[in-house]
């Protein structure tokens, strides 16, 4: 019986242009290649997004292995940059080059192929889930979260599930993911009285004003980190007044901060936080500052347990490296699989994702079938 090509796979895939919200006949193909292994596909469409659910095996079997993965991707940016076409899908000197080649078209594909070849060679004592995405570059309100409230009105449940991300910093297998950071992002607005500059005591500067209470948020550490996770960090990532005046102070300044935070804080609480801050500035100067608030997600962490046991060992035996489990990164689709089931997240190595000439190695998405055939075999053993 002739084997998936992962490889092949990928490269059909990033021909797929999915840049979110396109689907691109990504998830057309993906549906039909499932379909013909003997999956029960249903496509989870909303909010303008296409979605895919695919099962192998009865709802409600005695075990369920899940998989989380996305096909939509980022745009490709000025196209003259690329060495080739970013959706043409070109193998060079060992890499495939292509927009989503390593993000994550490239874990899709892997697993896929080893669903696939799974299924039809040792059928599983059990069920086998895919839910692939096309909202996860974007706001990620109609993708996974769509696909599990879908899941969730029809009964289907994953006992674990991986999320095929790029994982690993250098090289693959150095790295999986047992959680991540939340993230919360705060706009702040000061609106305080216009006038001359030459007369700041007739005026309320809200520039001061937002500048003393950034400040205050920049200086003040929110904790130390701990055994999971690194110390949570604030940034200030906008600083605007719209004011093309030297001689005028503005009636209005505005500022957004990013937070990505560890279990210490939720993200209400963290708002909450800078609400008070903000508070006190707005009492000291006179200059009133409110805010609006967006969580992203906040953050979680699969303790170390079969799971986590489970991946590593598979990882180490066909790699020969044992991944460190880590929750560095920026946000995932795992922070919505968190509160359905067990998580872990291991892929490629992911320094080119989003990048110009975004590639990836082809040997390392034959590895990466690899490492997730063997992590179905040991998980149904």
């Amino acid at each position: 019986m002739p084997m998936t090509d992962p490889v092949a796979l990928t490269a059909e895939l990033v021909r797929c242009p999915s840049v979110t919200p396109n689907e691109g006949g990504a998830l057309v193909l993906m549906e039909r290649l499932l379909t013909e292994a003997g999956f029960a596909c249903t496509r989870v469409d909303r909010g303008g997004i296409c979605n895919l659910f695919a099962r192998w095996g009865r709802q409600g079997a005695n075990r369920t292995f899940g998989f989380n993965g996305h096909v939509d991707v980022v745009p490709e940016g000025n196209v003259a940059d690329w060495t080739h076409d970013p959706f043409e899908a070109v193998i060079e000197d060992g890499w495939l080059y292509g927009r989503g080649a390593t993000d994550m078209k490239s874990g899709v594909a892997a697993f896929a192929a080893a669903a696939v070849d799974f299924v039809k060679d040792t059928p599983p004592d059990g069920a086998l889930i895919l839910a692939l995405t096309g909202d996860e570059e974007a706001d990620a309100e109609h993708g996974t979260v769509a696909l599990l409230d879908w899941m969730a009105a029809q009964g289907e449940k994953m006992d674990v599930c991986l999320v095929g991300e790029p994982t690993c910093p250098e090289v693959i297998g150095d790295m999986m993911k047992i959680g991540r950071r939340g993230s919360v992002t705060v706009k702040f607005t000061a609106k305080g009285l216009q006038g001359h500059s030459a007369y700041p005591h007739r005026a309320k500067n809200p520039v001061a004003a937002l500048a003393r209470l950034i400040a205050r948020l920049e200086e003040t550490p929110l904790d130390e980190g701990n055994a999971h996770f690194d110390a949570s960090t604030l940034a200030t990532v906008t600083f605007d007044t719209g004011n093309p005046a030297t001689n005028v102070i503005p009636a209005e300044a505005r500022a957004t901060v990013n937070i990505r935070f560890n279990d210490e804080h939720s993200g209400q609480g963290l708002i909450e936080r800078l609400g008070a801050e903000a508070a006190k500035v707005e009492a000291e100067t006179g200059v009133v500052i409110t805010l609006s608030a967006k969580i992203s997600g906040d953050s979680f962490v699969t303790p170390p347990g079969a799971l986590t046991e489970l991946v590593a060992s598979a990882v180490m035996a066909e790699t020969g490296r044992h991944p460190e489990p880590s929750t560095s990164g920026g946000t995932s689709d795992a922070r919505f699989v968190k509160d359905h089931c067990p998580v872990v997240e291991f892929g490629l190595v992911g320094h080119r994702m989003h990048a110009v000439d975004e590639r990836v190695r082809v040997q390392d998405i034959h590895t990466l079938k690899s490492i997730y055939t063997r992590i179905l075999r040991d998980y149904f053993a």
